[in-house]
């Protein structure tokens, strides 16, 4: 079972109070303070302390810096640091921090109308967010997690000060960054920042928006500095294991229209783009349409946060004039992949699983055609091999 960090962000996100949370449900200060020595940048200490609102206690994370660092960085200024970090700083997280830094780029670059690689990070290139930023990527690796879930984010109303002026709620490049990942969001009453940039890069790259079905083990509060919300401004960590046991529903979306006018070749090609945008399932079903025309009703089954893209393909893609869609629910097994490895090449194997035991495997089907092709066998005969030896490697 994987190792999984589910972050409650039901009064917000940033940086330090992401990291506090995990330090909080265990992750410790010393460790992630010798990870953080790796990186080739000074002036400045982490302290973390105790903290408590509403009768909850929990921690606080602080970055105290000197007045020396007035540095405005690019993009290829923070990967230069990232790459002078020497061994103490894991590739794994190198790469997650690198990650975040190129999303916060891009929001910038779109929101200021220039290039990632010509933004200028002020807030989110100081010390203090490059800190924050490395900081949760080596606290994630501390506390072993694997997969990292999140809850919709919380918006607040009103303006910030920041280095461009006065700017509306949410701050442009944290709205730029929610858009991009299409994330969940919802609407508070609290006037000021709820989620800065930094919280929202964090999440966007590196979690998934649901709650996963886990066997908690630690749970952990990161507060920030703010104390006059009517609930405590903090972020709540779950940390666990995440469940093999079936899954509850969940929300798709089913896209479908009616065509009599579009050509095998149309529908080929439109069935491969739909998959490149992210659909879950497509399929065509012979229909017979009105004045006796045959044709094809086309189906596509979405994630609700990709159905908008999907649409816009569908009416891009095909001739039709509209389309209708309908919210679903579904129930999934859990799954997993393994790799078979054989003397023609490795095989991707996809393991079914019922209440943690496998209930089926199924080699994936464009590895061994490809074998099948390379060696002149038949496909069965690489299905029937593979089968056998995950069963021989589980020994």
């Amino acid at each position: 079972m994987a190792r999984v960090a589910y972050f409650d962000c039901f009064s917000g996100a940033s940086g330090d109070m992401l990291v506090a949370s995990l330090l909080d449900a265990g992750a410790s200060i010393e460790d992630l303070q010798h990870a953080l020595s790796a990186l080739p940048l000074g002036g400045y200490e982490t302290l973390t302390n105790p903290a408590s609102q509403k009768g909850i206690t929990g921690r606080r994370f602080h970055v105290r810096i000197d007045d020396s660092d007035k540095v405005h960085r690019h993009l290829r200024d923070i990967e230069a640091l990232l790459d002078g970090a020497d061994n103490r700083l894991s590739t794994k997280a190198r790469q997650r921090a690198l990650a975040v830094f190129q999303r916060l780029a891009r929001a910038e670059g779109k929101v200021h109308g220039v290039s990632p690689d010509e933004v200028h990070f002020h807030e989110v290139g100081a010390v203090d967010s490059i800190v924050d930023i490395v900081g949760f990527a080596i606290a994630l690796e501390l506390a072993q997690v694997e997969r990292v879930y999140a809850s919709p984010l919380p918006l607040g109303h009103g303006f910030v000060r920041a280095a461009h002026g006065v700017l509306p709620l949410p701050a442009p490049a944290t709205l730029e960054i929610l858009a991009e990942a299409h994330a969940p969001t919802r609407a508070v009453d609290v006037a000021g920042e709820t989620v800065t940039p930094t919280g929202a890069a964090l999440l966007t790259e590196l979690a998934q928006f649901d709650h996963p079905n886990m066997r908690v083990t630690a749970a952990g509060y990161g507060f920030g500095t703010r104390d006059d919300f009517p609930w405590p401004n903090a972020v709540r960590v779950w940390v666990g294991e995440e469940m093999d046991t079936v899954r509850g529903e969940d929300q798709v979306v089913l896209l479908e229209c009616n065509l009599d006018d579009a050509t095998g070749e149309t529908l080929g090609h439109a069935m491969d783009r739909f998959f490149a945008a992210g659909a879950l399932d497509v399929w065509y079903t012979p229909i017979q349409m009105k004045k006796n025309r045959p044709g094809i009703t086309v189906s596509i089954l979405s994630r609700p946060d990709q159905a908008e893209d999907l649409a816009s393909a569908l009416l891009r893609e095909t001739p039709t004039l509209g389309l209708r869609w309908q919210e679903l629910s579904r129930r999934t097994a859990d799954r997993r992949e393994e790799i078979v490895r054989t003397e023609w090449g490795d095989i991707r194997v996809k393991i079914k699983l019922l209440g943690g035991q496998v209930a089926a495997k199924s080699p994936e089907y464009e590895d061994c055609a490809r074998i099948a092709r390379e060696r002149g066998i038949t496909l069965e005969e690489v299905v029937r091999m593979a089968i056998v030896r995950l069963g021989a490697q589980a020994d």
